[in-house]
């Protein structure tokens, strides 16, 4: 018969062959997983995921930290203040390209671009000739979307519109509101959040006084004879977490999850960003859930419409993705650099 301490280190190197085979014993928690966006639909799924405490068994700490603008999204993804960041996919690519150590894990912004108006005629980019826009985010999204789809129309915008520019959608929806100016280009919730602040949502029985007068992505379809969807923005993993595939799958999953519980319970979902993000209102969030085309798809099945805008991009001006497409290590489940 074997000595006592014998069987007994042959029993833990059991116990322990057991638990690793059926999944009991993970990975040691993060002392802290940072979930980063801006005050946009990006960033519903990511409140969720801490809200619901998705991913709790992950990490002692799971906070959500929102960014207020493009220049601190690059701070905080060179500096490695988060460990995922939502981001808008040019300067994903962007980042990317300068060094960046980021996989873009998903894209799930396809829809929430809109020029909103007091005009109800205003039906199309040529309209708005001669006319004062409110513009946010100069030279990212939606920036570069309206000049891609302007110029592809013969429009110069440097000529042909008067671009008024802000730090956010958020304060080109105050100067609607304001009413200083006429036209905004706006992202969700903004656009829903303008609407609602001027009773124009619901409809009023007489007249709103804003409209909807331009939906970015039909125009995207329309230009370029494509499905009318336009690949804007999604969540990257970044530094030593991209080491980690079982964990950028499990991230991946999450949101994926979470994004499905926002489209299915509005209400809900608008009152949990409004209690993350105090300049959103719960109801402007869940009418934009409404009217905004959200789709988690993983960064690999969306390459192709990525490409393709990164391409029109490159034409344009190879700075706004950092000179090149990014190859495969940009594409969660690709490999890292």
């Amino acid at each position: 018969m074997l000595p006592a301490w014998t069987r007994a280190v042959l029993h833990v190197c059991v116990v322990c062959a057991f638990l690793l085979v059926t999944g009991v014993v993970h990975a040691q928690k993060l002392p802290r997983l940072t979930l980063s966006g801006p005050s946009a639909s990006v960033s519903n799924a990511l409140i969720h995921m801490v809200d619901s405490g998705a991913l709790a068994d992950v990490a002692e700490v799971v906070e959500f930290v929102p960014w207020r603008d493009p220049d601190q999204l690059r701070v905080m993804a060179l500096d490695g203040r988060a460990d995922v960041l939502a981001m808008p996919t040019n300067v994903a690519a962007n980042l990317y390209n300068r060094g960046a150590k980021l996989q873009l894990i998903n894209v799930s912004t396809w829809g929430v671009l809109w020029l909103v108006s007091r005009d109800p005629t205003l039906k199309s980019l040529a309209d708005l000739r001669g006319k004062e826009l409110a513009m946010p985010f100069r030279g990212d999204m939606p920036d570069i979307v309206l000049q891609l789809l302007a110029e592809q129309q013969g429009i110069d915008v440097r000529k042909d519109l008067n671009l008024r520019y802000v730090a956010s959608p958020v304060d080109a929806m105050q100067l609607l509101v304001m009413r200083r100016v006429d036209h905004a280009l706006l992202a969700e919730p903004a656009a829903s959040m303008a609407l609602r602040k001027t009773g124009s949502f619901p409809l009023s029985v007489l007249a709103p006084e804003l409209h909807r007068s331009v939906d970015l992505q039909q125009e995207w379809g329309r230009v370029f004879a494509r499905e009318a969807r336009i690949p804007q923005a999604g969540i990257a993993v970044m530094g030593a977490l991209r080491a980690r595939p079982e964990l950028v799958a499990r991230i991946e999953a999450e949101y994926a999850r979470s994004l499905a519980w926002c489209k299915a319970n509005a209400e809900a979902c608008g009152k949990a960003v409004a209690a993350r993000i105090d300049m959103l209102s719960a109801e402007a969030v869940a009418d934009s859930i409404a009217v905004s085309q959200l789709d988690a798809v993983p960064a690999a099945a969306a390459r192709a419409e990525l490409e393709f805008m990164y391409g029109h991009l490159l034409a344009r001006n190879p700075a706004l993705v950092g000179g090149k497409l990014p190859d495969d290590g940009f594409y969660a489940g690709a490999g890292i650099r």
